[in-house]
């Protein structure tokens, strides 16, 4: 388990909690609300927008409360303000980690993913200090029914798209951040809606962690998973499977 698709793993470990779900709604309704200020309320002329409406689909959010995100962020006054930050460092093990948050108190988020780092037997680093280990991807994913691979990488290569693969019984398709809603876009005419659409980090090499440390490394990603201002969390770890299914249990 690559450290890449830690997220997913966290979520599936952490399973379908309402207090999670609460999260992650909140965690949603920020990217609308940012997303519609930065551009336009509605979804056909705002790239990030319709993006932001995508992970709202993929956490079940109802569409009468998408809407009324909408609404209030387009609205006069529109609700909080918020900024977008990165934070990076490095965890136990020497395990490279970076932050995205939306918050409206810069410094409290520092301070409290400061905090959450040492805590937990890590150290927050400058901007810069360990991104430089992942490569900033556009990732769209498709179920392997949607389309076949061969179609999948002929329209994906015709958009923009560098990669196409299978992975975790999804079709993969990468593109550079540049390229992300044209290839998007692109797919989406041909074979409808993705399963997700996003930009990732994606690391360069990876550092194997055995169970005591994977241990230590979750706790200190939960940590910063849970905070509300933290909307992901990337690392360049790599679990054995024996490991992965022993923290799966």
């Amino acid at each position: 388990m690559a450290g890449h698709s830690q997220f997913k793993n966290i979520m599936h470990r952490k399973g379908a909690q309402d207090a999670k779900r609460a999260k992650q709604f909140a965690k949603v309704i920020r990217e609308i609300t940012v997303a519609t200020r930065e551009g336009m309320p509605d979804p056909a002329m705002n790239p990030r927008l319709r993006a932001a409406i995508s992970a709202a689909r993929e956490v079940n959010m109802p569409k009468d409360t998408v809407e009324r995100a909408i609404k209030k962020a387009s609205g006069a006054g529109g609700g909080d303000d918020y900024t977008e930050v990165r934070y990076e460092g490095y965890g136990p093990a020497g395990v490279a980690v970076i932050v995205e948050g939306l918050t409206d108190n810069r410094n409290r988020t520092a301070s409290d993913v400061r905090a959450a780092f040492s805590k937990h037997g890590g150290s927050l680093g400058e901007t810069n200090s360990v991104s430089f280990m992942f490569s900033r991807l556009g990732v769209i994913t498709y179920p392997l029914d949607a389309a076949s691979e061969d179609d999948l990488i002929e329209a994906g290569l015709e958009a923009g798209a560098e990669n196409v693969e299978t992975v975790d019984g999804m079709h993969e398709v990468t593109c550079q951040v540049e390229s992300f809603f044209a290839v998007r876009d692109a797919l989406e005419s041909r074979f409808g809606e993705p399963a997700s659409a996003k930009l990732d980090w994606r690391p360069s090499n990876t550092v194997e962690l055995d169970e005591e440390k994977a241990r230590s490394v979750f706790k200190l990603i939960d940590t910063l998973e849970d905070h509300d201002d933290v909307q992901a969390v990337y690392a360049n770890f790599d679990l054995p499977d024996d490991v992965a299914e022993k923290l799966s249990a």
